[in-house]
């Protein structure tokens, strides 16, 4: 046999042993799936809710108006600094004043009245002391002439006289009564326009004080939206009023932010915080939470769910107040700001990436390498369908480096990008983590390749 035949005999059975070699190849890696893994570790975690809002002082009042007046004169600015009981601002006050200096009149007129009536009623009672007096006298002697008129001692005429004399003291005691009644009836009236006086005279003083605004508290003029000779208006339903200033007590300053209705069950007073705020970037700020709402507040109108009769599908937040401590002194309220509020740590926790959590429903986790047999006869008969769409939490770990087999896992506290498991799994353990696509569609006991090269990675996150 020539050279040629035989190198091209030996040429073709090569070709044909790489081809069986090939074709077995791609048999074995029929249904392999490839993977990114990662290990289980211990790590400290800490969970965080993140939510935000404005910087606030702890404590300010909006000073609005309390009558329809003209601003005559104000006597702070905006950034001002007030002490308690300073004059900040007064209205319009000339008809207040006149009403006041009238009431007090008439207050004084009633007073002197009833110092008249007083008089008068001391008068009727020393007139009818005196009438009393002369009454027991004329009866006294009405009696004694009777006795001597019965003995025919005296003359009729005598005893006529005494008899009407005792008359006449009689009436004219009555009439000394009806005097002192008249006169304590006339005391009491004028006591009474005393108090109705004293009532008129705090009412208009109540008007005059409402035109004339001091400060409640020691604290800084952070707004003052009206100027000198601007008329405002008090409130009505439905209608708020004009507001004149807000004075704020900016020595306790607060971030007033929204945080999320599926977050606020694990935010608690006295927890710790980070307040980042956007006008001072290169600062971080420590803080306390200091104040939980009760009330859901919906997202979209700010109004509380208290207050309002639509939907309850609309998303909600809470407002949660964090205590900043060592505010700068250059804070000013309004400034937006984040808080990151720590919400629970653990020291040593076995941890795992969020994004290597999965669900699957346990009907699902039958091998796919058992035959259509082993399958059915896994499946759950008639009665447990309910039992088989149940839903279980957990990862795929990697068994005898090529299987991955779906472990139930029950999960703690969450990180930024880590979660802990607190059952399910133990140190060192080897779970598939990637890719997202791949985690949402692998089976039971499927076989993997684990491909951790820099590029599957970038490949993964670019999908």
């Amino acid at each position: 046999m020539k050279n040629w035949k035989k190198i091209a005999l030996i040429a073709g059975g090569v070709l044909v042993l790489l081809a069986i070699v090939g074709f077995t190849v791609q048999q074995t890696r029929k249904g392999v799936v490839t993977v990114q893994t990662g290990k289980v570790v211990r790590e400290d975690l800490t969970s965080v809710v993140t939510a935000s809002g404005e910087i606030k002082p702890k404590v300010y009042v909006n000073i609005g108006a309390n009558a329809f007046a003209k601003v005559m004169h104000l006597y702070v600015k905006e950034g001002d600094r007030v002490k308690k009981g300073q004059m900040l601002a007064t209205l319009d006050n000339i008809q207040s004043q006149s009403d006041v200096a009238a009431t007090d009149a008439a207050l004084n007129a009633s007073r002197t009245d009833a110092v008249a009536a007083q008089a008068a009623v001391n008068t009727a009672s020393a007139e009818l002391n005196q009438w009393e007096s002369e009454y027991e006298r004329a009866k006294l002697d009405y009696e004694r002439n009777k006795q001597l008129y019965d003995g025919q001692l005296i003359a009729k005429s005598d005893y006529d006289t005494k008899r009407a004399a005792y008359g006449t003291a009689t009436a004219e005691v009555g009439q000394a009564k009806a005097k002192l009644e008249q006169a304590k009836a006339q005391l009491n009236s004028a006591q009474g326009h005393i108090k109705q006086n004293a009532a008129n005279l705090r009412h208009a003083s109540d008007v005059l004080s409402k035109t004339e605004y001091e400060a409640p508290f020691d604290g800084v003029i952070t707004n003052l939206p009206v100027r000198e000779g601007e008329t405002v208006v008090v409130g009505i339903q439905n209608a708020p009023g004009s507001t004149l200033m807000t004075i704020a007590d900016t020595s306790v300053m607060t971030a007033e932010v929204k945080v999320d209705e599926t977050d606020i069950v694990n935010v608690q007073v006295g927890q710790s915080a980070e307040v980042s705020i956007d006008a001072i970037p290169k600062q971080k700020f420590k803080g306390i939470v200091a104040e939980i709402g009760r009330n859901a507040v919906l997202r979209s109108t700010g109004v509380s769910t208290a207050e309002t009769t639509s939907s309850g599908q609309e998303a909600k937040d809470f407002k949660v107040v964090v205590a900043l401590q060592d505010p700068p002194p250059n804070l000013l309220p309004g400034l937006s700001a984040t808080a990151r509020i720590t919400t629970a740590t653990r020291s040593n926790a076995l941890a795992i990436p969020i994004q290597a959590l999965t669900i699957r429903q346990r009907g699902e986790l039958t091998p796919e390498k058992k035959g259509k047999a082993e399958a059915a006869q896994a499946a759950p008969a008639g009665g447990g369908n309910a039992k088989a769409k149940e839903e279980l939490q957990g990862v795929f770990v990697l068994k005898n480096k090529k299987d991955a087999v779906f472990v139930p896992v029950t999960t703690g506290i969450s990180g930024t990008t880590e979660i802990e498991v607190t059952d399910g799994l133990k140190d060192g353990d080897e779970i598939v983590t990637g890719s997202y696509k791949v985690l949402r569609t692998l089976r039971n006991g499927a076989s993997v390749k684990v491909d951790n090269s820099a590029g599957a990675k970038k490949k993964e996150e670019e999908s």
